[in-house]
């Protein structure tokens, strides 16, 4: 399977890792579907993309709304035909101290990174069943494969994404349906992640580690790449993405 032609659909994409990743595929030939809450920056990407001869649409797209993920593999099929590839980049990072009781922001996290994961694939799968092939790559995080204090919530949602991704691999190959699953853990990577904290202490203390060792998505791009552009017998089951000096 190689980028060229394939019809991928991007959440998350207005900005951060989603853009960048539009970019590329753009670049490689795909036909992108990117969604996004902000349309306005939707459209500024896709306008990028189709000057340079490029093929990309976009919808606004609220990943907690399960209809609202529907509709979105919907209008691909309406645009393209149908659908290859489901990169679920949409996620948020509020993190704090557990006894800050930020109940609201776990609550939106939890809707965000593991429930619109979740409606992302039950929006697909039929399709990826149906036609006996597809891909989900999924955005985790390195807080996926190692706790850190004030990231119980978001770590949990992103353990629990990796968790979801390899049972969707193990049940794909025990009924034949042929669908490739991919998850990534970036580290520290240059996106507007950081801007989710509300946590005074906890975001200067994130930003000090974020300017120490942050790479540019770009990184996080090609990785997605390379998992689409496997044959299709293969699958490639996770990276683990993040700046060379980053001890941790």
């Amino acid at each position: 399977m190689t980028v060229a032609n394939k019809i991928v659909l991007i959440t998350g994409a207005s900005s951060g890792i989603g853009e960048a990743t539009a970019r590329l595929l753009a670049q490689r030939g795909a036909r992108l579907v990117l969604g996004a809450r902000r349309k306005d920056r939707l459209d500024t990407i896709v306008n990028d993309i189709v000057q340079a001869g490029g093929q990309a649409v976009s919808m606004a797209l609220d990943v907690t709304n399960r209809q609202a993920n529907e509709d979105f593999v919907a209008f691909a099929k309406k645009q393209f035909g149908g659908v290859d590839v489901v990169f679920l980049n949409a996620g948020l990072m509020p993190n704090s101290p557990l006894s800050a009781l930020h109940v609201d922001e776990w609550d939106r996290t939890i809707d965000v990174n593991l429930k619109g994961a979740l409606y992302g694939i039950a929006a697909a799968l039929p399709e990826f069943t149906g036609q006996r092939h597809g891909q989900f790559i999924a955005t985790s995080s390195v807080a996926g494969l190692k706790a850190y204090p004030g990231g119980a919530v978001y770590g949990a949602t992103k353990w629990g994404l990796r968790d979801l991704m390899e049972v969707l691999r193990m049940e794909s190959a025990q009924e034949g349906t042929h669908i490739r699953t991919s998850t990534i853990y970036p580290a520290a990577i240059r996106t507007e992640l950081l801007d989710t904290i509300t946590d005074k202490q906890t975001l200067a203390d994130m930003n000090k580690t974020y300017d120490s060792y942050q790479i540019d998505p770009e990184r996080v791009a090609q990785v997605v790449a390379f998992a689409i552009d496997q044959p299709e017998d293969t699958n490639v089951s996770e990276f683990t993405v993040g700046p060379t000096i980053q001890p941790w």
